[in-house]
Parts: C-alpha cells; structure tokens; sequence
C-alpha cells in the first residue's frame, strides 16, 4: 500500500493529525476563499464567493480533474416554485419539496435543514441559469421514485459531466477564481479553535492562509476501512463513485470539534451493468421497466428507489438481477440520456422478441420469467397495485423487449459535519467552529439514517444547495470586514 493510500484510508479512530497550530506554520501563500474540492459543492462555492470581484477565491481539486460524483450523476438538480415549472404549468411550493423528503426518510434529517434547502433551490436554479449562464432544462416526461412532482432541472443529455463543464468553464473565466487539480488538502490550519488555512499538496506541501474555508471534499465511499465500519451493509458492493471520496474533510472538520451526524446513509445505486460497468438510468423502471432474479421472479417494489433497491438486488443470487424494458421504453430514453445512449453502443442491452429469448441469452428461468411477466402486465392494465404492492410507474411490457444484467452499487455517503443555514460546521453544543464550512458529502444530507432514505436529487440538493449558501456567507461576511 502506498503512502497516499495509507493517507485515504485513515478513519476518525486513527491516531494522526488533521489539524495543525497556526503557530507552527510559516505561509507560503495567501487567499480570500480556499475552497477544497472540486465538484459540484465546490464549483458553486467558487463561484458564489467570486461574485466579489475584490476577493481572491482559490478552488483545491484532489485528483486530476474536476468533477466528483456531481460528474457521474444524472446531473438533474430538484427545485420548487422555478418560472420552468409554471412554464409547464406546475405550481409547486417548496414546503410539497421538503414533505416528499422527509417522508422517504422517515423524517429522520433535519427538518429545519431540509426546509431551507428546498426554499432556496429556486434560487439556486434561477442563479445558475440567469447570472452564470448554465445550460438546464425542465424535466416533465418521467419522476423519480416518491417524487409527487416535477422538479428536476437537467443539464444537456441529462448528465452531469455536461453540468460540471459548464461550472469549470466559468471558473475559468473569472479573473479572482483559481483552479488547481492534484493539490489535495492535507490539514486543517487552526489557531484557537479558527480556522486560518490550510496545509495542502501531493508532493510538495504548501501552507495557505485563509480567511474562510469550504471543505467540498464529498464522503467517505472510497475509504473501505470508513465504509467497513459505518456501512457495512454495503461494504461488499462496487464502488461507483469519484477516486477522491475518502473522507478528508469529515475527518478534519472532527478534528476541530465538528459534530457528526447518520454517518450510516449512503447512497446506493441498483442498476450498474456488468461487463460494461456503466450506470443505466433508472428512468427505464419509472417508465414501467421491471427486475427479476436468476429464478425469473421479481424481488421487491422497484419504485422504493435506486438507492433502497440495491441493497436488494445485492441479497439475490450472485449480487445480480435482470433489468426488462419494453421497444416502447427504450425509444422514449435515446437520444434523452447520454449514459444510456452510452450504454446502448457498448452492447449493455440485450433485445428480444420475448422473455425466453432474453432468457437464453442471460439464463434466468424462463418458464418463471414468463409467469413474472404476465402477472405483472395483468397488474399494470388495472392500473395495480401489482403483487408487489408497487403503484408508481406501472406500464405493460409487450415485445420487443430489451434486458441488462445489473449489480448494486455505492454511489456515496449521506453522513458528515452538522452544519448550520449558512453552511458553517457546528460543534455539538452548536457553536460554530469559526472561518470554516461544508456542502455536499462533506455535511449531512437530507436522506436521514441507511440507504432507503434517500430521494432522488438529495445529493445535489446539499452539493450545490451548500455551495452557493456558503459562497455566499463567506463572500457577505469578508465583504463587510
């Protein structure tokens, strides 16, 4: 194991040091605005922070390109009450946002956290779009799982390596606003419980002064030994998240006191395929797409949601399931989602002009897969509920059909530092640990405790929901020094 391993898979146990006395510390250069990580959390903080043009913002990538998982994601950002909404003639408030949140986990996030973030996510979609000039689009001819309405705003071919384009773009041309990949943060620099810095680099290591910090680190699904202990129900799976998801910022955001909360929730995905490795959207099952097992039989409600399901498809035998869509299906997903045009020209689909023939091809049991089928069409023309008591997106399957073997995966965690409406971590008595905040997978989300809490959208809630919060209040705050 190399030395940079060893250093991503520390965990909050580990006897080492995250955060350093500034009297130990000898500048070598100074910012406004450090900001570590650059995915979605940290490109919007960035850019947020940089609507000062008297203040220098500096954006810290671990890994050799920006992105993160706001890259291998859909892409799609939920927002209530945007003028695309009312365009298509949905009025939405964000409080039916906040209700359809917290009802999928059980009310178990934080409530007022929750609210806030879905009353500033039209904001946020306006400012991306008005003053940043990001390319979105209304989303209105699917909803995820327990989404009572449309709300999702999607990048060009609903993929978020076209989002994440667009926000290094920007950052780029801003004149205050800096860009360094390669250049992970290594401590904290701390003088009384403040932050003032940073000690960050792979090999040569500099000493940053800041006046304000973000960590947009993400989680920690990329640190087994993390995983291992606060998710083991999911430490077997895939990893299918970003390289640099090893919980740097959780750990020293800890170190200064930061409070931590559903460090259990994740975000699995139930639909990777195998032997392509490629994530297939999961608009295939809200349109009416169905899985089965090796048996030919199906194994829950599919609509629970992508994150609930995979732990599911991971319990049948060998880890895997059958993904069946219809012709009807798959012509309404071309040409709409890039990953699942991907998908189609790496052979991920098999097609056939009836389940047997898809079941020879993949060898789950036909005789059973038919029955599954017909029982399943049955449900969806009476409109269901079907045998297993799913309501949302019933449609009846008719040849030519199209199927993919799929895995379960982990995407990425849900649990971090407590942070407050601004961002800013908090300590358990609630107090603020001063100069420093966090977004995205670095904070708690909003998915409360396991993986079937999570909505669809949740991530990049709190990924650019926290990024423009604290931009914003880092950019307000030094601006009335």
């Amino acid at each position: 194991m190399s030395a940079d391993t060893r250093v991503d898979q520390r965990t909050l146990e580990d006897e080492t040091t995250e955060v350093v006395p500034a009297s130990e510390v000898s500048w070598d250069v100074e910012t406004d605005v450090l900001v570590a990580g650059a995915g979605g959390c940290g490109l919007v903080a960035t850019l947020a922070a940089s609507e000062n043009p008297d203040l220098r913002v500096t954006l810290l990538e671990k890994t050799g390109e920006p992105g993160g998982n706001t890259e291998l994601s859909t892409g799609m950002i939920p927002a209530a009450g945007t003028r695309f909404q009312r365009a298509a003639g949905i009025a939405e408030a964000p409080n039916d946002m906040a209700q359809d949140i917290l009802e999928k986990n059980d009310y178990e996030a934080d409530e007022d956290i929750v609210q806030h973030l879905c009353e500033e996510s039209r904001a946020l979609v306006h400012w991306l779009v008005d003053e940043w000039d990001v390319s979105l689009h209304f989303v209105d001819d699917f909803r995820y799982p327990k989404q009572s309405e449309f709300r999702m705003h999607a990048p060009p071919g609903r993929k978020g390596a076209n989002l994440v384009g667009e926000l290094v773009d920007r950052v780029d041309a801003q004149p205050n606003a800096e860009l360094l990949t390669n250049t992970p943060i290594r401590q904290l620099v701390a003088e009384d419980g403040a932050v003032t810095g940073v000690i960050a680099g792979k090999r040569h290591r500099e000493a940053i002064k800041a006046r304000k910090v973000v960590l947009a680190t993400n989680g920690f699904a990329g640190n087994k030994r993390m995983i291992d202990e606060w998710c083991p129900e999911i430490e077997d799976a895939l990893y299918f998240g970003a390289d640099g998801n090893t919980g740097d910022g959780i750990r020293m955001g800890a170190e200064l006191g930061g409070d931590l909360a559903c460090m259990d929730a994740y975000q699995g995905f139930a639909s990777v395929i195998q032997g392509v490795g490629i994530h297939s959207t999961y608009a295939a099952i809200m349109k009416g797409g169905i899985m089965i097992n090796a048996d030919g039989e199906r194994f829950g409600d599919e609509s629970r949601g992508y994150s609930a399901f995979a732990v599911d498809v991971l319990r049948q035998p060998n880890g895997v399931a059958y993904k069946l869509f219809d012709q009807e299906i798959f012509d309404e997903l071309a040409g709409q989602f890039d990953d699942f045009d991907e998908a189609v020209e790496l052979d991920g689909y098999e097609r056939g002009e009836s389940v047997e023939a898809l079941a020879d091809r993949f060898e789950f049991d036909a005789e059973t897969a038919r029955e599954t089928l017909e029982t399943y069409n049955e449900a969806a023309a009476s409109g269901g509920p079907d045998t297993t008591g799913r309501t949302d997106g019933l449609k009846p399957l008719s040849p030519p059909l199209y199927g993919a073997e799929v895995t379960g995966a982990l995407f990425h965690t849900q649990g971090g530092l407590v942070v407050d409406e601004h961002g800013q971590v908090l300590r358990e008595d609630d107090s603020v640990v001063e100069n420093l905040y966090a977004g995205g997978g670095t904070a708690v989300g909003i998915s409360g405790h396991g993986a079937g809490g999570y909505l669809s959208g949740n991530g990049l809630t709190t990924a650019l929901g926290f990024g423009k919060l604290a931009g914003d209040h880092a950019r307000e705050a030094l601006s009335n020094e």
